[in-house]
């Protein structure tokens, strides 16, 4: 059973972030996620005035001729939420924990998904992966994942970023928008994380130890 002190957090979560989403990025979610949610079409032949960034290397060199990729715009996305709740989560200034703004901001980014008929799903990690949430949609959904970044007691205690872009990679078939948050108390990941970036689209969102979103890396 939840305690009595969690489900304050998460009804007080519930609440300021609906007002975020409501009031503040109303509007603003397409903007945010601009450039995401693209899904290769087909090929065609380079016409002047197209973007050049969009050139096929593979296929003009085995045609001779340049040729451009076409994108169609999915009509959903899949929102993934990679939380890090190792020991250095449970850290924090005097008045919250890191792992209550990631909690914070999960609900953010959620309630933004669900607004648009997104999907969203949780993963949560240590040196290993501790629990997966699979993507769905609805309020209901969203307060569960909260409620699993605020009340999920994890049993390891060190952080493991590579071996979750790998369980990622293996249960999520299609490109994603990632936001794995921690504090990347952890070595040897950038690699993995330039590999993970080819196949979705990843941003890094790193809380320090005073409770705050100190950066994001792209």
């Amino acid at each position: 059973m939840i305690p009595q002190e969690v489900m304050k957090q998460i009804r007080r979560i519930h609440i300021w972030t609906s007002h975020m989403v409501n009031d503040i990025l109303a509007g603003q979610y397409e903007s945010v996620f601009k450039g995401q949610g693209m899904e290769f079409k087909e090929v065609r032949e380079y016409v002047p005035g197209d973007d050049v960034r969009m050139i096929d290397w593979n296929v003009t060199a085995r045609t001779g001729v340049p040729h451009v990729k076409l994108l169609a715009e999915e009509r959903e996305l899949t929102v993934m939420l990679l939380v890090d709740a190792s020991g250095s989560g449970r850290f924090g200034s005097v008045h919250r924990f890191k792992n209550e703004l990631a909690a914070e901001l999960c609900a953010v980014l959620a309630f933004s998904a669900i607004k648009n008929n997104d999907k969203v799903g949780l993963m949560v990690f240590t040196d290993r992966v501790e629990l997966y949430v699979p993507p769905s949609k609805g309020r209901l959904h969203v307060l569960r994942v909260i409620r699993e970044v605020l009340y999920f007691r994890p049993k390891g205690r060190g952080t493991n970023v590579p071996g979750a872009l790998h369980y990622l990679n293996g249960v999520t078939r299609r490109r994603a928008v990632v936001f794995l948050v921690s504090d990347f108390f952890a070595n040897d990941y950038e690699v993995p994380l330039r590999l993970a970036n080819r196949r979705h689209d990843i941003i890094g969102v790193v809380v320090d130890m005073d409770s705050r979103i100190l950066s994001y890396i792209s």
